[in-house]
């Protein structure tokens, strides 16, 4: 039954975030992730189509200081919870583009 909940729990929060807030937040993510979450930087992710709870955990886990990258970590400090819901938002409604 708590798996149930943690389920459902997840599932809310991860529909919570504005895509178009995100688009606009999503202007500094643009010089290494690309203006359409396709990155020309092979180094960089791809964000655009990436799963909302995934992207939520992995900006929270830069935030905190779990993980650890020399440009991420101080980006996502500056983060609020709402921002990154709305990041996670705006890249997955950009869906999968193809790599051209």
């Amino acid at each position: 039954m708590a798996v149930v909940g943690c389920i459902l729990l997840s599932h809310s929060s991860a529909s919570a975030g504005d895509a178009q807030a995100g688009k606009e937040r999503a202007v500094v993510c643009a010089a290494c992730h690309g203006v359409d979450g396709i990155s020309i930087i092979p180094m960089y992710p791809n964000l655009a189509g990436q799963k909302e709870l995934y992207l939520i955990d992995a900006l929270k886990a830069y935030r905190s200081g779990m993980r650890k990258h020399m440009l991420m970590t101080p980006q996502a400090a500056a983060l609020s919870d709402k921002d990154i819901e709305n990041l996670a938002a705006y890249y997955t409604s950009l869906g999968n583009k193809p790599v051209e």
